[in-house]
């Protein structure tokens, strides 16, 4: 895919709030190429880019050192962070709005939550019912229900009403008997009929009226290592460093398997328009599910990487796929994927955000930096 590129300068603007500095360089005209898209990139520091909400004329930007809201109007940032504005953690897995809040989705800080009309902040975490203090995702589905991935397994608030104690509800592997595979949940998603499904460390579940379900790597999940071994791009296996992530490949046969491969591992999660359910797994490519069958996508099928950080369903039915190596979507023959990469003008070949924009573009959250695409294809 052409683009036209409008990348940043090096000068850097800091401007400063009540509640903190957000550094973003000016993003000025630099070259013209032939394209419908038009990109606009700027830098937030040293932070990966977990999640970015736009709405309005404001874009949320989760990051490693905070969230950062910016006012697309003039250029100007606000900076939400634990030393003055009430959050408390500033690592930002996941942010959304529900309602007229903001959710903050933070690590080791529990659930953050940003009352628009009154401008404060109140948190919850384990004595107001949740799970875990490591939150990853928060949903708000058709019947009103508000639901919390986090590390611990699931949140269920029925109604949304989040200040009823008795609206809270747990899901855990133990309670669920197994249903639920595993307590580190990564994502969440509503499907066809009130189903809801869960991106977990070992593979796939939904819950559907009461009842859990799951499906593994032996059922189908991620590509056979034999498939993808020759283009694992990761050395740094977090099994080698995390005890629970080297007890989860143990339980699969893969303790000889010294880089990061694990295809129950489950990082990002999408359901389609027609109720397909597609998975991003963590070196084992790109898993489609159809509630009867499964089809993997690698890079021998055209994928820039294996390693599927993020999935967005697009308000056109795209669904996009942000790799370690480039944003990726089928093409329109459906032959094969369009990829863009930094050289086409992401700010970083590692993708694990975006956002939709009321005007069409898109918001799209690296390590580092935030690329903004204009006139979308």
């Amino acid at each position: 895919m052409a683009t036209a590129l409008i990348a940043c300068s090096p000068s850097e603007t800091n401007t400063t709030t009540s509640s903190g500095t957000a550094n973003a360089s000016t993003a000025q005209h630099k070259q013209q190429m032939p394209s419908n898209n038009h990109f606009a990139q700027f830098e937030v520091g040293n932070s990966n880019v977990k999640s970015i909400h736009a709405e309005g004329h404001y874009v949320w930007i989760g990051t490693s050192g905070g969230v950062i809201r910016y006012d697309t109007r003039d250029d100007s940032y606000k900076v939400f962070d634990n030393k003055v504005s009430g959050i408390l953690s500033n690592g930002i897995f996941h942010v959304s709005r529900i309602d007229e809040r903001i959710y903050l989705g933070t690590y080791g800080g529990g659930l953050s939550v940003y009352d628009i009309s009154a401008d404060k902040w109140k948190n919850y975490n384990i004595p107001e019912g949740l799970a875990d203090q490591f939150v990853y995702d928060v949903k708000k589905v058709s019947n009103g229900d508000i639901w919390i991935a986090t590390w611990s397994g699931v949140n269920r608030i029925k109604g949304g009403v989040l200040e009823d104690p008795d609206s809270w509800q747990s899901f855990t592997v133990e309670n669920t008997d197994g249903g639920l595979p595993n307590p580190w949940v990564y994502g969440l998603e509503e499907g066809l009929n009130g189903d809801i499904w869960f991106a977990t460390e070992d593979g796939l579940a939904r819950y559907r009226d009461g009842s859990w379900v799951n499906w593994k790597h032996d059922d189908g999940l991620g590509a056979p290592y034999d498939v993808v071994k020759e283009t694992i791009q990761f050395t740094n296996d977090p099994a080698q460093a995390s005890s629970h992530h080297a007890r989860q490949k143990a339980e699969q046969g893969l303790s000889d398997v010294k880089v990061a491969y694990n295809p129950n591992y489950i990082i990002s999660l999408a359901v389609d328009s027609q109720g397909v359910v597609w998975c991003g797994t963590w070196g084992g490519g790109l898993a489609r599910f159809d509630g009867k069958s499964w089809r993997n996508y690698t890079t021998v099928d055209g994928l820039p990487a294996n390693h599927i950080f993020m999935l967005h369903r697009a308000p056109n039915g795209r669904i996009w796929i942000g790799t370690s190596n480039g944003l990726a979507y089928f093409n329109k023959q459906g032959s094969g994927f369009s990829v863009l990469t930094r050289a086409d003008g992401l700010y970083a070949d590692n993708v694990f955000s975006m956002s939709d924009a009321a005007d069409g573009s898109v918001w799209i959250g690296s390590f580092g930096g935030v690329a903004h695409i204009s006139n979308i294809q």
